[in-house]
């Protein structure tokens, strides 16, 4: 099956260029020397940043991968449900 995605492509890769590139800010400022609370308050923002990007991909993951499977119905319907409910447990312990 293919990726869910696929039309937030672009969108999604734009905002991982923005989140790259507060990485390298970061790096900046520990070359810098910059204060660490000001590094930190970076950190938290980019954080921030990747669990958006996590959350509209699980979004598109729940409404066509898992829907379409749920579906279908079969054995892969619990499959992509137990996937999913990983994916999930993944991300609240990040």
């Amino acid at each position: 099956m293919a990726a869910a995605y696929d039309m937030q492509k672009t969108d999604i890769a734009k905002r991982l260029a923005r989140i790259e590139g507060q990485v390298r800010g970061i790096a900046r400022m520990v070359e810098e020397d910059r204060y660490c609370v000001d590094i930190l308050d970076q950190v938290s923002a980019i954080t921030k940043a990747l669990q958006q990007v996590s959350l509209g991909l699980l979004r598109d993951h729940l409404g066509h991968c898992v829907a379409h499977a749920v579906q279908e119905g079969g054995p892969q319907a619990q499959e992509k449900i137990d996937e999913a409910t990983a994916a999930i447990a993944r991300l609240m312990r990040s």
